[in-house]
């Protein structure tokens, strides 16, 4: 009887676990974000599917921590904080990735959406419409 009651209550742990896990996996943050910048900018804020991209991804592709100035990996349960704590000017003041300025929040952003982006498109040339600017600054 123990065995059986002990068993049970693993379950019931394992479900808990399990649903919750996946809850914070997906259910964090919005289905889609509108990503702005405060530079002024000709197109219209780009639209992030983000539970598209945290059901295709591992969190880590995309959100990272930081330490001495520098990227740190992300790592289960660790806080995302807003990217724009740290893609500034007084954090990364002049640090650059190729040709994008990782010292803005435009920046970093293009720096890994749109490097993602045309990694695919090349992967995949049925793709290709990935590496538009269309395809996240959809005109309202």
């Amino acid at each position: 009887m123990r065995t059986k009651l002990f068993v049970c209550a693993l379950c019931v742990v394992g479900l808990i676990f399990a649903f919750s896990s996946q809850a914070l996996t997906t259910g964090t943050a919005p289905e889609n974000m509108e990503l702005t910048s405060s530079q002024s900018s000709k197109k219209p804020p780009a639209v992030f599917p983000h539970k598209f991209h945290a059901e295709a991804y591992e969190c880590g592709e995309c959100h990272h921590g930081m330490a001495d100035g520098k990227a740190t990996p992300y790592v289960e349960g660790m806080e995302i904080k807003s990217c724009e704590s740290c893609h500034n000017p007084d954090v990364l003041g002049g640090k650059t990735k190729g040709k994008y300025k990782l010292d803005t929040y435009k920046g970093a952003a293009h720096a890994n959406c749109i490097e993602c982006h045309k990694e695919i498109a090349k992967e995949d040339p049925s793709k290709k419409k990935l590496k538009s600017c269309k395809i996240c600054h959809v005109k309202s």
